[in-house]
């Protein structure tokens, strides 16, 4: 395999795995610990095998057409012997001449079809060489890019002058920027295929079939960092990779992105396409009665997009990159990465475009016969079922009420029937949602209620809303994707939002009055909680447009009704402060359509055990056969004594430890933590991170070390620092962390690093490398079991009971709770070691982790080092032993 530099054993291992896996067309789950360059393997297997498969493909080929070439012969031989075979007849009653003219005809049409390719391919390739050789190729497109720029200025300000002092015909006293809020004549079941921005016939879009890899990873910075891999790899010259991202990462058009949220953007986007095809309709009717025109992007340019298409396939570039070249070549970057799929060999893209269906159609990406990474997967199964889940509020129902009910009065009149009957629809629709959340009377939603959490099935949530005699699907997927009445909704009320500009009404005046004012009792109540920044961008799109939310939960209850449940969640003394949420139970009816029309399917990640729930909740669920299946685990490239993993059983003063819920409060349980915490810190030098289950339990513990005094005894060697919750503080913490650590280490003085007191599943369990001196010794205090009182985990737990089968005597449920845990633990112990010649000691403070269930689920290369100490003071012999060596090395 071509690679950098000398790969190590296991990273061989690795490829060559992966290699086989692609070859056979496998599912495969691979295990590869961070920090022995498993994103270098991915890339150097995957193209490696991707280099020989097209290699192959072309052989094929030319062996096909040179085929075609003696078929001409044969041809003439076949014409020959036609007329002593007519009256030959098979089994199955044709003619044989028949059956010999099928063969041929099908043949000739491959062969044409390879032809075809051929050319496309060629024409193709000379094109982005063309461009990676000639500079001149570039001057001249920018150059005629800033003649066109300054054309339309002059136009624009030519059509300015001509509009002056030109009254405007306004029907029924609209304002012109009205207009646009009026939702256009809606055509129910008529699909209109508007060609989207291809004014010029070009059959480059009809690309060649280029098998190619899809690489997908949860973080735009883990994608970057993905693409930084392939551009240092030797394959970095000469693979065509595309990036691709949401319109909120891509998007140039500061207009736009000024908007915020994601969802804003994109129906803003999609409204400006709309507007750029119907212009041209627009400019026919210029002597009638005119609408007023409509803003265009002026980044959604076909040449440019396709300028910007060839760029990209020319060289490798990176989501930042993209957009530089964007502003630079006055093109989009979301739709010209789009254009570059069909050439591209590797795409690089987020979980949610290649995991969600309707994202993945949108994006014009067909995964048949193709292969699919999925790396960073330890999480992939919550990821599905987060994807497919969603949540309302009773004030953003109650809200978008309103906005909808006042939006239908004010443009009665210019709305057509059907788009009246849908509005009616979805409001009545809000109206059950609102009156099973607990209201008696929609108008009065401060009526008292049964507080309390149920769960329903979608059939049963369906008739008792009593709106199992609408069709969702005409609703959600054909009228509110095709009419963006949401984005129309949100015009209209960023115009009429304040009450000193609300829309009044006659008829439903005195109804409206009593909502607003519930509405505003609402706002104002949310907002003394004081929401931390970090939602903001959510609180926006939740107060601006409610309704964008709601669609996304209407689209949910057109799953099937076994593989979700609604939560009505009845909270506090009004509708307002309620919610009703989609759970997805079944992720694998999800992932099953990718790997069906996947060549193969390769999951990876650092640290994927327990891989019972891969096997067992997605791909079994999924119908994927066993056989199909494979699975691979490295080892860790640093040597056996750089790492100390120990489980311990008791603590200084013999106090067992067993974290459970009614044990991990009491006073002693507390303090035999802290006794070790201080015992450790005299003899670890530089960073200690503690891992506790919770946010409440980690604030618990460090009152109680407070009161003690414990905690003045820990400050005389190590600097505490506590993880914030907010996700905006993070970093400024760990940047004093590793000040402090850093000045330790250079002073030399009493004071040996820092204590870094951290949450399992928080922000720094996951992604935040605690290399070299920053984490010389990683704690676990305790299992960190989910909530088990959970409603959802609770439906969880109970579908599992149903549908799978027990695993060697245990419960599924039992299972899953167990595989929740470890994978935590996993990733939190995980952060120690990063590179080849880091060190560190990881400590698990409770005796369960050496039951024989729980120490398999640790990774290989973990378990097969650790110790297991039923006394503190073996534990803490072996860690002084560590000290001693690392004062030497040192």
């Amino acid at each position: 395999f071509p690679f950098p530099y000398t790969p190590y054993l296991i990273q061989e291992r690795f490829m060559a795995a992966l290699y086989s896996a692609l070859e056979a067309g496998r599912v495969g789950i691979f295990e590869s610990p961070t920090g022995t360059g498993k994103s270098l393997s991915l890339i150097c297997g995957a193209l490696s095998w991707l280099r020989d498969f097209e290699e192959k493909k072309k052989q094929e080929e030319a062996r096909l057409l040179a085929l075609e070439g003696n078929g001409q012969e044969e041809k003439q031989q076949l014409t020959s012997n036609e007329s002593g075979h007519l009256n030959s007849k098979d089994s199955s009653g044709e003619p044989d001449w028949i059956r010999a003219f099928v063969q041929k005809k099908e043949e000739q049409d491959m062969v044409d079809r390879l032809k075809e390719e051929q050319i496309r391919r060629k024409k193709r390739e000379d094109r982005l060489e063309k461009i990676r050789h000639n500079v001149q190729l570039k001057y001249a497109a920018k150059r005629k890019r800033s003649e066109e720029d300054e054309t339309k200025r002059l136009l624009q300000l030519s059509k300015e002058i001509l509009s002056e002092g030109a009254g405007a015909d306004v029907l029924e006293q609209l304002d012109h920027n009205e207009e646009e809020l009026i939702l256009a004549e809606y055509e129910s079941d008529e699909e209109k295929k508007v060609a989207s921005g291809q004014e010029e016939d070009d059959d480059d879009l009809e690309e060649e079939h280029v098998t190619k890899i899809y690489y997908c990873s949860r973080t735009h910075s883990q994608l970057s960092q993905f693409v930084h891999e392939v551009q240092k790899s030797p394959f970095g010259k000469d693979t065509r990779l595309v990036s691709l991202g949401s319109r909120q990462n891509l998007c140039v058009n500061e207009e736009v992105r000024r908007l915020g949220a994601l969802q804003l953007i994109n129906d803003r986007c999609m409204e400006m396409q709309k507007n750029k095809h119907e212009k041209k309709s627009d400019e026919e009717m210029e002597g009638k009665k005119r609408r007023v025109s409509r803003t265009v992007c002026p980044f959604y340019s076909y040449e440019q997009m396709q300028f910007l298409r060839d760029e990209v396939l020319v060289e490798v570039k990176d989501i930042e990159q993209l957009v530089a070249l964007g502003r630079e070549t006055k093109a989009c970057p979301y739709y010209g990465s789009r254009y570059a799929i069909p050439a591209a060999q590797l795409v690089v893209l987020p979980y949610q475009m290649l995991l969600h269906e309707a994202t993945r159609n949108a994006a014009g990406i067909s995964l048949k016969d193709q292969v699919v990474i999925i790396d960073e997967a330890h999480n992939l199964i919550d990821t599905i079922t987060c994807i497919h889940s969603a949540e309302v509020s009773g004030s953003q129902l109650c809200c978008a009420h309103s906005q909808l009910l006042q939006y239908m009065e004010r443009y009665r009149k210019r709305l057509k029937a059907k788009n009246l009957m849908y509005i009616k629809q979805i409001l009545y629709l809000l109206e059950q949602f609102v009156a099973v959340l607990g209201a008696n009377n929609f108008f009065f939603p401060f009526c008292p209620f049964l507080s309390g959490t149920v769960l329903k099935s979608i059939n049963d949530f369906l008739f008792q809303s009593q709106i199992d005699n609408i069709n969702l699907f005409k609703v959600v997927q054909r009228y509110c994707e095709k009419s963006l009445i949401s984005r129309k909704l949100f015009g209209f009320v960023e115009r009429y939002g304040n009450p000193a500009t609300a829309v009044k009404t006659n008829k439903e005046n005195q109804k409206l009055a009593g909502l607003q004012s519930f509405l505003l009792t609402l706002q104002q109540g949310s907002n003394k909680e004081g929401n931390p920044p970090g939602e903001a961008e959510n609180d926006q799109l939740r107060t601006a447009s409610p309704l964008m939310q709601i669609e996304g939960f209407l689209s949910a209850l057109t799953n099937a009704n076994e593989d979700g449940r609604v939560i009505l969640n009845r909270q506090g003394s009004t509708v307002g402060q309620s919610s009703l949420k989609f759970l997805l139970l079944n992720p694998a009816v999800h992932f099953a359509k990718v790997v069906k029309e996947c060549r193969a399917v390769i999951i990876a990640g650092g640290t994927m055990q327990p891989v019972a729930d891969f096997r067992e909740q997605l791909l079994s669920c999924a119908g994927v056969d066993p056989a199909r299946v494979m699975e691979f685990s490295c080892g860790h490239v640093i040597p056996p004594e750089n790492i100390l993993p120990i489980i311990l059983c008791s603590g200084p003063s013999n106090q067992q430890l067993e974290f459970t819920y009614q044990t991990r409060d009491l006073p002693q349980m507390m303090d035999e933590t802290g006794r070790i915490l201080c015992n450790l810190c005299n003899v670890v030098p530089g960073g200690v991170v503690c891992f506790f289950p919770s946010y409440d339990y980690e604030k618990q513990v460090y009152a109680h070390w407070e009161k003690t005094g414990l905690l003045t005894r820990l400050a005389t060697k190590k600097k505490i620092f506590q993880e914030p919750k907010k996700a905006n503080q993070v970093e400024q913490v760990l940047v004093e962390y590793a000040k402090c650590i850093k000045r330790c280490s250079q002073s030399g003085g009493q004071m040996t690093g820092a204590l870094l007191l951290s949450v399992v599943g928080g922000k720094m369990s996951e992604g935040i490398n605690f290399s070299d001196d920053l984490g010389r010794c990683v704690i676990m205090v305790g299992m960190p079991y989910p909530n088990i009182k959970s409603p959802e985990l609770q439906e969880k737990m109970t579908w599992l009971d149903k549908t799978m089968p027990r695993a060697a005597g245990q419960a599924p449920s039992r299972v899953l709770i167990e595989n929740l845990c470890m994978k935590a633990v996993n990733q939190s112990i995980g952060r120690a070691i990063r590179h080849q010649k880091d060190f560190a000691s990881i400590l698990l403070l409770d005796h369960r982790y050496a039951r024989p269930a729980i120490f398999n689920k640790l990774p290989q290369w973990i378990r097969e080092r650790t110790q297991v100490k039923s006394a503190f003071g073996s534990a803490f012999a072996e860690l002084r032993k560590v000290r001693t060596c690392i004062l030497c090395t040192a």
